[in-house]
């Protein structure tokens, strides 16, 4: 167990950084620190590094966990300033500065709280209990082993109208992505697996509160995107909030009930706050108030970066978008910065966002983009959408994987990855 007792620091002895979280942003921060400067911590809950946008994938049998997974331990073989320790962190101490966590407290110099986001219920217990979530590798695979799941029991049940409904809460890239994804498998695969299940019964919804699909692009995108996942005949409801879901019927805000056994929520986020972080620094939403080089306020030497991280500039007065290359941009301007601090420099950078675009993709050729200069979409956004997440993946080996069931998939409109993987018990 890892306890200090002392965080007096011996003469010669390194500065202590400890980062809370191994996401884009934490793990962006560790690679762009000069070698052998710091003695790094990096805390996480979980042993490996993940790749969110494409965990709809993985939910939906098109790729294999393993390869949007890259052990932390792997990531730093070459660096031996950097120790790893897979723990919860209960809080911090800002005035003695150290973390308290589950294997023991770890000194710091200086703290980097990258803990990114949790799924939101808007304190909705009910749905919480009944509802999938998308958040982690762990909870693609439950997504898909209780669609697949789903499958079989519709061979044997009795009662089966909740079975052939699929219910996506949250018209964001990942709800619009997923329905798309699940759209697909229900018209290519489902017949092939399952001949003797009505295909045609099965229906994916997709519920969105807001008055469009992907709301945080432009029109354009929010307008092809919903003519695209309606093409793929997926029940696409705007304006439309879930009261309550008891695990069979789902209850909406105008008076409508669905029957479904499955419900995957993805309709908000809130920021992971850590115990001892000032109350005042944060933000009804869970997210940290932090100045433009990333210090949480009120408290020293304490940093917030990525999804958790509220940052309010000119260009975004509401705080930057919680985007992967927000995080991956604070966490290279970050470790700049810490290392002028260290050097006596005072011409620190302060972050901005500079927006490169966004995206998102519904289906096989059918992809909506927003750059700066154009909008575009269909097979060529796509194709653009593709290269993108290639580029983002970390390991050669794994964007070979990926491409290969990608182009698999295309080809063949078909896969071996839908597993079942649960206790047979």
């Amino acid at each position: 167990m890892d306890v200090t007792v002392s965080t007096v620091r011996k003469e010669g002895e390194m500065k202590k950084i400890v980062v809370i979280g191994c996401g884009f942003g934490g793990l962006q921060f560790v690679n762009h620190l000069k070698k052998d400067v710091f003695d790094i911590i990096v805390i996480d809950k979980i042993n490996h590094h993940q790749f969110p946008p494409l965990f709809y994938q993985v939910a939906a049998s098109q790729i294999e966990p393993s390869t949007v997974s890259f052990p932390i331990r792997k990531i730093f073989q070459k660096r031996r300033d950097v120790r790893i320790r897979l723990a919860n962190v209960h809080s911090v101490n800002g005035d003695e500065k150290y973390v308290d966590t589950s294997v023991g407290r770890f000194p710091y110099d200086y703290l980097v709280v990258a803990t990114g986001t949790r799924t939101n219920f808007y304190g909705n217990g009910q749905v919480e209990k009944n509802s999938l979530v998308l958040k982690s590798t762990y909870q693609a695979i439950n997504v898909r082993n209780a669609i697949l799941y789903n499958f079989e029991k519709l061979l044997y049940a009795e009662k089966k109208d909740g079975l052939y409904n699929i219910v996506i809460v949250g018209g964001g890239a990942t709800g619009v992505e997923l329905a798309g994804a699940f759209a697909e498998m229900t018209k290519e695969i489902l017949p092939k697996d399952y001949p003797n299940i009505d295909s045609d019964k099965v229906q994916v919804y997709l519920l969105e509160g807001s008055p469009h699909t992907l709301s945080n692009m432009s029109s354009f995108a929010q307008k092809y995107s919903e003519d695209y996942l309606r093409s793929m005949g997926v029940i696409v409801k705007t304006g439309t909030i879930v009261k309550d879901y008891d695990g069979e019927k789902v209850i909406l805000n105008n008076g409508e009930v669905i029957l479904t056994n499955n419900v995957i929520w993805s309709a908000g986020v809130t920021g992971n706050v850590i115990e001892g972080i000032p109350v005042g620094s944060v933000l009804p939403n869970g997210r940290v108030r932090v100045d433009r080089i990333n210090r949480v306020e009120g408290l020293q030497d304490v940093f917030a970066i990525g999804d958790v991280a509220y940052m309010e500039t000119e260009k975004y007065p509401k705080g930057h978008p919680q985007l992967a290359n927000v995080a991956i941009g604070q966490g290279k301007n970050l470790a700049k910065n810490l290392q002028k601090i260290e050097e006596g420099r005072t011409d620190l950078k302060s972050y901005e966002y500079r927006n490169l675009g966004t995206m998102a993709t519904v289906g096989r050729n059918k992809a909506v983009v927003d750059l700066p200069f154009v909008k575009f979409k269909g097979r060529f956004a796509w194709l653009v959408w593709m290269f993108l997440h290639l580029m983002l993946i970390l390991s050669v080996r794994n964007k070979l994987v990926v491409f290969i069931n990608w182009a698999w998939n295309y080809v063949t409109k078909n896969n071996s990855l839908r597993l079942i993987l649960k206790d047979s018990d």
